[in-house]
């Protein structure tokens, strides 16, 4: 019987003070805070048996990677492009939260199909491409583990896939945290369970905590 686990990790907080809408965009780094998430996450999975380690191109996904790799010095890190950020035609603007920026005719033309979603990369390129990625670990990590430094909706869409849940959701009820590790399990190729761990959870700012605290109360 094969078997194998492979973490998705997402990165560690950005350096944003503008609340840019980055996705994509080059030179957005890991801020103080999420270096130090990165650092948790890195002591949290020091003994985990891994074996493949896997990473998206974006600066802050390799940042996350480095303490993780550091653990692990006789495995080589892959920079997979299959495990990016999702495409975002919205990507440069900053909305600050504000609804009249939203609201903005360029920015309306670009909403008009969430099912899609019509302002980027659509969903099942995101699971098709994820899944790929998250197999080709799991056959290379047979019998031990692997992890994948990722970005949030990825991650989101590669677990709902998994168990069997559509692709389109309220982004406010993703359940893939800063430094969030989502696990899955592979029994002979196929996903047989799914885990999630929160390592870095006291070091989030307090919107995130509330709002994940909302999450797992079912609110």
């Amino acid at each position: 019987m094969a078997t194998a686990v492979v973490h998705l990790l997402r990165h560690g907080q950005v350096h944003n003070p503008d609340g840019v809408l980055y996705e994509r965009l080059p030179n957005f780094h890991l801020s103080a805070l999420g270096r130090q998430m990165a650092a948790r996450v890195a002591e949290y999975t020091k003994d985990f048996d891994l074996v493949h380690l896997r990473c998206s191109p974006l600066e802050r996904a390799q940042e996350t990677m480095e303490p993780v790799a550091a653990n692990h010095p006789r495995v080589d890190v892959i920079t997979d492009p299959r495990v990016i950020e999702a495409s975002n035609r919205l990507a440069g603007q900053a909305f600050a939260g504000k609804l009249s920026q939203v609201l903005r005719p360029s920015v309306l033309t670009k909403l008009y199909n969430p099912l899609r979603p019509s302002w980027g990369e659509p969903y099942a390129l995101i699971v098709a491409r994820m899944n790929a990625a998250l197999h080709d670990a799991a056959e290379a990590a047979d019998g031990h583990e692997a992890l994948i430094v990722s970005h949030q909706l990825p991650i989101w869409l590669t677990r709902r896939a998994a168990e069997g849940r559509r692709s389109v959701h309220d982004p406010r009820k993703r359940q893939a945290t800063l430094c969030s590790l989502t696990s899955f399990t592979f029994v002979d190729g196929r996903i047989t369970r799914v885990d999630y761990a929160e390592p870095a959870r006291d070091l989030l700012p307090a919107t995130n905590r509330a709002a994940q605290r909302k999450l797992v109360a079912g609110a």
